[in-house]
Formats: structure tokens, C-alpha cells, sequence
């Protein structure tokens, strides 16, 4: 079971279980009623239904770059090493299917949804990773849709989920091209044409350093579309210090180590930004 785990990332589903719960008991509310939230049936269903199809896509992803990550990352081969390429197209399939099901009992807009990111993640593997920005794009996007989908289906403070799923979606874009910079031996050794590959560490960098500012900049109109004081002084004591570090840090950075600190570092502003909404 522990290759199985380590296949599907299972931290990862962890936090982006919490996630939706954080958002729903916080962002939809009212945080009063936590205990009936947590044990809400609609709820279960559709954080079940996330996490399945993300460790479907994690199962995808990895099929289909089996030969990059022998070179980038090869203690983390699990297909082909301990689970058969043909069991692990059949386990991403059956979790696909149970995730857009689950999605279908709670309704058919959570089952179209679902359906959407199945498509995503499959386009993302099979041919969208190796094209420049677009992968990233479709990543952060999947990131930014783990929590709309909670605006979906409650259709309550909308805008409030809007504000972290943007913040989401900026944070996933920067650390997805930094993990590009940290992979880029794999990448330019089997035909894929990342951002680093065509325009070199340093251009991407700038490019890095104008998304960081777009961030910034989105964070602090959601505060002021809000009208909340609260997320302004957030942003201001947690978010911006930890983003202005991780732009110093990434431009001394310049080997493959330092970049995968830098893709940490976004991972832990990513999660300082989600315990945030407690604070709501």
C-alpha cells in the first residue's frame, strides 16, 4: 500500500480535503453550525469526490511521465516499478468514475463539474504538460475549482470564495513553473517545451516576479471588494511577508535543490492562506 499512497500523494488529498471543509464551514458558514456541517451528507460527497479524482490524476499524470520522472525524480517511480501500467490505467479509471458518480447523487451540476476536471486532468497528462503555460494554467486552474466548486453547489458568499480561489490560483501557477525550473533536465530531455526550456531560468524568473505582483495586487482588491478589514490585515501580516522572502529566495536561487525549497515555500503560503479562513 505505501508505493499505492505515495502514487496518489496522499498529503495532498489530505490538505485539499481540509481545505473544502475549512471553506464550507467558514466561507459558507455559518462556522456556528460546524458540527452539523462536518457531518453534512452533501458535503462528504463532493470532498469524496474531489479527493478521488485528484488521485485519479495524480495516477494519470504519473503514467504518462513514467521516463521523465525515471530522470527527475526517480526514487518516486511507483508505475512500471510496483504497480503494472495496465493496473494503474484501470485504477485511474474506476476512481474516476466513482468521483463523477458520488458527484451525480449530490446534483447534476456537481456531476458536470466533475466531469470537466476528469477532462482537464486528462488533457493536462496526455499532451497539455509539454506545451508552454498551458499546463501550468490548467493546474492552477484545477486548484482555483477545488474550491468554487463549493460556490457551485451553495451558491453563498461567492465573492469570499472567489478571493481564495483566486489566491489559490496564483499561488499553484507560481509554484507549478518553479517546479518546471526544478525538473527542467527531465523536461528538455524528452521534448517538452516549458517555459524555462524556451525561454531560459532568468526570463522565467521575471515572468515569476510579475505573477507574484498580480497576486499581490488580486489579494488586495478582494479585501477591498469585500470591503473587509480583516483579509487586508491578513494579507498584510501573513501573506506579503511570506511572498516577499520567496521572491528574494528565488532570485539567488539557481539549482535544482533551491528550487525545490521555493516550490515548498509556496506549498506552506498555500496552506497559511487556507488556515486563514478561519479567521472569517
Amino acid at each position: 500500500m505505501k508505493p499505492i499512497l505515495q502514487l496518489i500523494r496522499w498529503p495532498n488529498l489530505l490538505i485539499m480535503a481540509l481545505t473544502q471543509y475549512l471553506a464550507r464551514i467558514f466561507l459558507v458558514g455559518p462556522p456556528s453550525n460546524w458540527r452539523s456541517i462536518v457531518i453534512e451528507p452533501e458535503l462528504t460527497l463532493i470532498v469524496v469526490s474531489t479527493v478521488l479524482i485528484a488521485a485519479a490524476g495524480y495516477i494519470i499524470n504519473d503514467y504518462f511521465d513514467v521516463k521523465i520522472d525515471l530522470i527527475n525524480k526517480p526514487e518516486r517511480v511507483v508505475i512500471g516499478r510496483y504497480l503494472p501500467r495496465r493496473r494503474a490505467m484501470l485504477l485511474h479509471q474506476s476512481l474516476s468514475v466513482a468521483g463523477v458518480m458520488l458527484g451525480l447523487v449530490v446534483s447534476k451540476w456537481i456531476f458536470l463539474f466533475n466531469g470537466f476536471c476528469i477532462t482537464l486532468l486528462w488533457l493536462y497528462s496526455e499532451r497539455l504538460k509539454r506545451q508552454p503555460f498551458v499546463g501550468n494554467f490548467v493546474v492552477a486552474l484545477l486548484s482555483a475549482l477545488s474550491l468554487l466548486v463549493m460556490a457551485v453547489y451553495y451558491a453563498h458568499h461567492v465573492e469570499l470564495i472567489a478571493t481564495y480561489a483566486i489566491f489559490a490560483f496564483f499561488i499553484t501557477l507560481i509554484r507549478e513553473i518553479i517546479k518546471d525550473m526544478e525538473d527542467l533536465k527531465g523536461d528538455a530531455n524528452h521534448g517538452c517545451k516549458t517555459l524555462p526550456i524556451l525561454w531560459g531560468i532568468s526570463s522565467t524568473k521575471n515572468f515569476i516576479y510579475g505573477l507574484i505582483a498580480l497576486l499581490i495586487v488580486s489579494l488586495y482588491l478582494g479585501a477591498w471588494w469585500l470591503d473587509s478589514i480583516y483579509l487586508s490585515v491578513v494579507f498584510s501580516v501573513v501573506i506579503l511577508p511570506a511572498v516577499v522572502f520567496l521572491t528574494k529566495k528565488l532570485a539567488r536561487a539557481d539549482t535544482k535543490h533551491d528550487f525545490g525549497q521555493l516550490s515548498l515555500g509556496c506549498k506552506l503560503i498555500m496552506m497559511g492562506g487556507i488556515l486563514t479562513m478561519t479567521g472569517i
